[in-house]
């Protein structure tokens, strides 16, 4: 019997990123959405003239790896900082890396004045309704009855209050030229996502205003599920609240 000939069919690691290593959760969908957002640098050929903006999550052990030239910003100001680098320096691209407790708890203001004023940069939201990296608390997305670590009953609307939908909210803001949002749970979904991703820098690219891409990413340690669990439990909780799709496109 002849043995079956192999044939690589991509590179194993992006482009951009050197190295694989991480000490994430198994299960996490964040490398994945770091995967198709590098992806999509690489591929319309900004990788030269890019800034990131880190914020502060479980993605940022990830900065240290990353082939692009990066910025690391306070625990929510990550738009800020990314507003002062393309006035600066108009001809870059510029994205910043948030999750939503770094962007919807810590620094909400923050992107939504900047996406009020219309400034020109992409921010990338990894959503996942928890934060990871600090315990695994409930965030301002953490839907109703999402048990997190400080929520062990489910987010309760009358104790809690209601989740933040972010991306709905910045669609309504005059300034935001596109916004998206998708997830990584599935190999269709991560493919709509990297669309929205193409698209968002391309509205940078075209000076059309701000851009968001929310990705909906799993967690099962913060959400106390299987590994495996991670993507149904995603579709049934997450995604239930936060619609997955293209919310604005100018």
């Amino acid at each position: 019997m002849n043995e079956p000939v192999l044939h690589r069919v991509g590179d194993k690691l992006p482009l951009l990123l050197q190295s694989g290593e991480h000490d994430l959760c198994p299960g996490c969908g964040e490398p994945v959405a770091l995967r198709i957002l590098l992806e999509t640098i690489a591929e319309l050929g900004m990788a030269a003239s890019t800034v990131g903006v880190v914020g502060i999550g479980c993605y940022t052990v990830f900065s240290r790896t990353l082939d692009v030239d990066l910025v690391q910003a306070l625990h929510g100001r990550a738009p800020s900082v990314a507003t002062g680098v393309k006035r600066m320096l108009p001809d870059k691209t510029v994205f910043t890396l948030q999750g939503d407790g770094d962007m919807v708890n810590e620094g909400l203001q923050e992107v939504l004045h900047t996406a009020a004023r219309g400034e020109n940069v992409t921010c990338v939201l990894l959503n996942n309704g928890v934060f990871g990296e600090t315990g695994g608390h409930m965030t301002a997305t953490s839907v109703i009855g999402q048990r997190t670590k400080t929520s062990l009953e489910g987010r309760d609307a009358d104790y809690h209050g209601y989740p933040i939908v972010i991306g709905d909210l910045i669609a309504r803001l005059e300034g935001a030229a596109y916004v998206g949002r998708g997830s990584v749970q599935s190999a269709g979904a991560v493919a709509r996502t990297k669309r929205m991703m193409r698209k968002a820098f391309e509205t940078q690219r075209a000076a059309k205003g701000f851009s968001l891409v929310e990705v909906l990413t799993m967690c099962p340690t913060g959400w106390f599920v299987p590994t495996a669990e991670g993507p149904s439990y995603m579709g049934e909780t997450l995604a239930q609240v936060h619609m997955m799709g293209e919310l604005k496109a100018r």
